[in-house]
Formats: C-alpha cells, sequence, structure tokens
C-alpha cells in the first residue's frame, strides 16, 4: 500500500520559463539520433505546463475558498430569509390583535362618539391615549411589515445572484484547470516517448538546460521529489527485481523536477538497460545516490550540484510499470551497494514518508 505524502508544488509553480535550451553532448560520449532542439522543447513544454497547471490550481483552490465563503453566506442568507418570513407572518398577526383590541376597547365607536359620551375630562384624555396609542401601534406594524417584505425581496435577490455567480465561477476554472492537465498529459507523453527512444538507441541526447529554482534554503539536505506516495520500498520482494528492490520508489508523475539530496558531483549519466535514463552522484563521506526512470536529464558528468538543485525530470523509462522515481544510496558507484534511502535522509533532517 502506498503512503501518500502530498507537499504543495511550490517548485513546480517557481519554474522559470526555459533558458539556454541547449542540449551538451552525452556525458558517455555517445550522440543519440534525436533532434536536441525537439528534445529541449519537449521538456520546456511540460515545464511551461506544470506552471500553468500549478497556477491553474491555485486560481481553483482560491475560487472552492471563495465558493465556500459564498455558500455560507447564502445559509446566512437563507436563515435570515426565513426569520424574516417568520417576522413578517407574526406582524400579520399583531396586525389583527391590534385591530381586534382596538374594536373590543373602543367598541367600534368613532372618535366624536367617544368624545360626545366621556364623562369627564379624564375619561376623555383616557379615551384620547388609548386611541393615539391604538392607532400608532397600528401604524407602525404596517411599516416594519412592508419593511420586512422589502428586505426580504432583497435578501432573496442577492442569494439567488451569489449561487448563479458562483457556479459560472466554479464551472469556468473547472474547463480551463481540465484543459491544461490535459495537455499537460499529452506533453508528458511525448517527454517519455523521447526518453524511450533514447533508451532503446542507448545513448542520452544530452543535458536539457532548464532555468532553477531560487537557492534552497540553509537545509544541506532535501527529499528527492516533492508532491509524491511512497510505492515499492527497500528490500522488498517482487518479480521486477532479480534479488530484492535496492531503493525507495517515489510514485510521481512525468515531467516531476528531480532534486539533487545533497551537494555534491555527477559521476554518471547513462541511457539504457533497466535502469533506463539514469543519474548517480557522489557526495562527501563516501556516499553515492541514484536517481533512475528519468524522462530527461538537466546536468552532464563532471558537473557539481548544490541541495534542491534540479538535475532531471521523473518518467518511467528502462524496466519501469509506470511514473515513479526510484532513489537508491549507495557506498560505491554500482549496484549491490545500496542501504535503505528513507532512514538515511531521516538522520540528515530529510524525513520522507
Amino acid at each position: 500500500m502506498r503512503s501518500s505524502h502530498r507537499r504543495p508544488l511550490l517548485a513546480l509553480v517557481l519554474f522559470c520559463a526555459a533558458a539556454g535550451l541547449a542540449a551538451r553532448p552525452a556525458a558517455d560520449g555517445e550522440s543519440g539520433g534525436d533532434d536536441p532542439a525537439r528534445a529541449s522543447g519537449s521538456s520546456a513544454q511540460v515545464v511551461r505546463l506544470y506552471e500553468d497547471a500549478a497556477a491553474a490550481t491555485r486560481r481553483y483552490e482560491a475560487a472552492r475558498s471563495e465558493a465556500e465563503a459564498q455558500r455560507a453566506e447564502a445559509q446566512r442568507l437563507e436563515k435570515l430569509l426565513d426569520r424574516e418570513r417568520r417576522a413578517a407572518a407574526a406582524l400579520r398577526d399583531d396586525l389583527g390583535r391590534i385591530a381586534s383590541a382596538q374594536y373590543r376597547g373602543s367598541g367600534g365607536l368613532p372618535l366624536v362618539a367617544q368624545l360626545v359620551m366621556a364623562r369627564g375630562p379624564d375619561d376623555l384624555m383616557r379615551g384620547q391615549h388609548l386611541f393615539s396609542q391604538a392607532s400608532l401601534g397600528v401604524a407602525n406594524v404596517i411599516a416594519r411589515s412592508r419593511r420586512a417584505e422589502t428586505r426580504l425581496a432583497a435578501e432573496e435577490a442577492r442569494a439567488a445572484a451569489a449561487w448563479r455567480a458562483l457556479d459560472r465561477r466554479n464551472t469556468r476554472l473547472a474547463a480551463l484547470k481540465n484543459d491544461i492537465e490535459q495537455k499537460l498529459e499529452q506533453a508528458r507523453w511525448r517527454l517519455q516517448g523521447e526518453a524511450d527512444a533514447s533508451v532503446a538507441a542507448g545513448s542520452c541526447r544530452g543535458a536539457v538546460r532548464l532555468g532553477q529554482p531560487p537557492a534552497q534554503s540553509a537545509r544541506v539536505w532535501v527529499p528527492p521529489v516533492e508532491g509524491y506516495a511512497l510505492s515499492a520500498s527497500f528490500g522488498s520482494g517482487g518479480s521486477h527485481w532479480a534479488n530484492r528492490h535496492t531503493g525507495q520508489d517515489f510514485a510521481v508523475p512525468i515531467g516531476t523536477p528531480v532534486r539533487a539530496v545533497g551537494a555534491g558531483r555527477v559521476v554518471r549519466v547513462a541511457c539504457g538497460g533497466a535502469f533506463g535514463v539514469e543519474i548517480v552522484l557522489e557526495h562527501a563521506g563516501g556516499y553515492y545516490t541514484q536517481y533512475a526512470h528519468l524522462a530527461a536529464v538537466t546536468v552532464d558528468q563532471g558537473e557539481t550540484v548544490a541541495p534542491g538543485q534540479w538535475i532531471g525530470q521523473s518518467g518511467t523509462s528502462g524496466n519501469s510499470t509506470g511514473p515513479h522515481l526510484h532513489f537508491e544510496v549507495r557506498v560505491t558507484p554500482e549496484m549491490g551497494s545500496a542501504v535503505d534511502p528513507v532512514p538515511w535522509l531521516a538522520a540528515r533532517g530529510a524525513p520522507v514518508g
């Protein structure tokens, strides 16, 4: 079972537009038959679409947050409307009670009759006061009822408009996001096709020069990718390996930026064989890290790299059942000297899982 670890794809958002996309000769001296400009263009397109997809996702998520706020506001308005309806009904009941009380209190007699029949000034004043109070009460209730009905109509119109705006915006953003994701998926597989051609030919097409993110903070070690799910672990068995699995697999989409986990030097860039397109870095302390099944590389053999520097793009080249990064830690550059990479990274302040 995979363990999910979804970090924000901040690195993808920060991808610069491809700059200096010149492809260098392969590190092992072989030259592939692929057109370097075309290969570079595919890598750059994936990078740009990653950026577009990340931006669309940010807009979509922001719209979802706004939609939730609008939904809460609409629910508040619905509750307000319900209270206004109940208040209006209560006011109509009050009108009836006041009219009935006025009729019973005055006997339905007009004001002139009450004045004629008054037994004295005090009785007259009391009658006038009661009549004035009743009339004022009726007028107030009528005014309140009219205001309530006006507010009710306005709030109903406002709630309906909020829902219509919410539906329109969500529909537009979902369509935009879906369109970008479809283009990105097509570009990923074009990039993978170029990697497969290199593996079949047994020669790498050279480093694709893409822009780098801003330098990492003071962190000395980082995980090799972001936005991953852990799949096959170190030492696990299976039909795809001669003995046991010698690394940790990170399930990520094709074209995901692959990072150097720490400062080091590129000692191997190769294509062909079970690992497909692969890179091996040498680090201080006698350790080596391998990054395999790539779709593209952005470094050449002999280069030095910094922690977090993008050294390639993930893929599914070689003996691979799906897009992922195969990551190994070794005590020599060659196979057969691997150690469990998960505790190795955790001991260096870069836990995964």
